[in-house]
């Protein structure tokens, strides 16, 4: 609207409405609510904003303050990509909003790719499935050697019931604040795949299993503390980092591990893939709907009508429980597995059904079963014996002011690149949910930290190089400015 419609004109009553405009902004800024407004938008309202405020100082021309609103104009950022910005000398954003580019930092950053990119090769070529000991074990060693190498203290410790180890590195510094960094290692591939597809480079696209989830993550956190190291930036009390061998699996045996480690946090920054230029605010609990039909069998040709057909039966009660999700409080409940019979001339009397269950409101676990206990009463196929019941697997990561925070910080980092950084709450659950406590300001939950990628969990998944480089820098000022945060 505003790029098509020529000037616009402002007229203030008083001067001090530049107090009061900026304070709006800085108000939607620092709220973490400045996501709300889509980016043009938000840059033009600053435009408004600011133009109002400076005609209306004391002096200024008596006339209606007019402000040039020309189509916005691509200019190179300090990432080396385009960002849009009005053309003009006005600029997005007030700098206060903005944490300074550190130019040498960025550079470091810059610097660091190749390295990052070369250790991201080695560890897609390995396979590394969840249960995979031997890739597991290959992985885990480079991973435990390059945490040596900055002088992390390193432990490893059995992830029982799970295949291979837990990773812990612990660094000491000068700060006041202890900081996790934190991801996994396994993928969801079959051994083999690597071999079968490795890593490759298309223009700035990387391809691989596992290559943004989570390897492209691993890498970038990795790196991060070599730079550190360098450059000496201890700034924290402690900075911890975690790599867990069964996330894809729900991590059965690091979960312990990550939530005793997260509670003596103050802040944790988890570095799964964004689809984007952006970070998780928070993410969903993932549980599943077990649904168990108990019949009679019988020939079927011979003597069908002697039978009680479980998987009649279970076709009937999945129908009925097809809804059970609630859109407007974010659950999902969609059948994906279902089993009954062994030969095709008997009927079945056992059939089983599982759903995958998403939600972001805990209490929705005790709802879905209820409800969908109340609905298993009614049967299709008389004297059948039907049980449902529903399992967590893993706990949301809930939307959260100490999160908001987070990400606000981020997104001023990302300014101070000339890049915006937005914010999504994810479908999809991570360890970040074994991070996060309920109704506690501590640690604050940050995720999505990692490598820009998409196509996860097939064999199009991809990853943007050209992230690596501000994902490096804003893990690096992360570490800078939350060491030694005021509580």
């Amino acid at each position: 609207m505003w790029a098509s419609s020529g000037p616009e004109t402002v007229r203030v009553a008083r001067w001090y409405v530049d107090a009061g405009a900026l304070s709006l902004y800085y108000a939607f800024a620092d709220s973490g609510d400045r996501a709300m407004l889509p980016p043009v938008r938000r840059q033009w309202l600053f435009v408004v904003l600011v133009g109002a405020a400076i005609s209306c100082r004391p002096g200024a021309a008596s006339s209606p303050a007019v402000i040039a609103t020309a189509a916005p104009s691509a200019s190179v950022s300090a990432s080396g990509g385009a960002s849009v910005k009005p053309s003009g000398t006005t600029p997005l954003l007030p700098p206060a909003s903005a944490v300074p580019l550190d130019r040498e930092l960025f550079a470091a950053a810059q610097a660091e790719v190749a390295a990052a990119l070369r250790d991201l090769e080695e560890l897609v070529n390995i396979d590394s499935g969840t249960g995979d000991a031997d890739g597991l074990a290959k992985v885990g060693a480079l991973l435990t050697a390059r945490l040596s190498e900055v002088g992390a203290r390193v432990d490893m410790t059995s992830a029982a019931p799970s295949v291979g180890s837990t990773i812990t590195g612990s660094l000491r510094g000068s700060g006041t604040r202890d900081v996790l960094l934190m991801i996994h290692f396994d993928t969801v591939f079959a051994p083999g795949e690597a071999g079968r597809r490795p890593f490759r480079r298309e223009g700035t696209r990387l391809f691989g299993p596992g290559v943004a989830d989570a390897k492209g993550g691993a890498a970038i956190l990795l790196h991060a503390l070599a730079i550190a190291k360098r450059r000496g930036i201890t700034g924290y009390r402690t900075l911890s980092v975690l790599f867990s061998p069964d996330e894809e699996k729900g991590s059965p045996g690091s979960r312990d591990a990550i939530g005793r480690l997260a509670s003596s946090q103050d802040d944790v920054l988890s570095y799964e893939p964004p689809d984007g230029e952006r970070v998780i605010v928070a993410t969903n609990g993932i549980g599943q709907v077990e649904l168990v039909v108990k019949g009679r069998s019988a020939h079927a040709g011979a003597a069908p009508e002697q039978g009680r057909n479980a998987a009649l039966e279970l076709a009937h009660q999945v129908l009925r429980l097809d809804h059970l999700g609630d859109p407007a409080k974010g659950t999902t409940v969609n059948w994906t597995v279902l089993a009954s019979g062994e030969r095709i001339n008997i009927i079945p009397d056992l059939a089983r059904a599982t759903a995958d269950l998403r939600y972001s409101d805990p209490s929705e676990l005790n709802r879905v079963e209820h409800d969908a206990q109340q609905l298993t009463r009614e049967h299709l196929v008389p004297d059948t014996q039907v049980s449902v019941t529903v399992i967590d697997r893993r706990p949301p990561f809930a939307k959260n002011p100490a999160s908001e925070r987070l990400a606000t910080l981020a997104t001023r980092v990302y300014l101070g690149l000339d890049r915006e950084l937005g914010t999504v709450a994810a479908r999809y659950g991570t360890d970040a949910g074994y991070a996060y406590r309920a109704g506690r300001a501590r640690p604050a939950v940050l995720e999505g930290l990692g490598i820009v990628g998409g196509g996860l969990h097939t064999s199009d998944e991809w990853a943007d190089a050209g992230s690596i480089g501000p994902r490096l820098y804003l893990t690096l000022k992360l570490i800078e400015l939350l060491g030694n945060a005021p509580d």
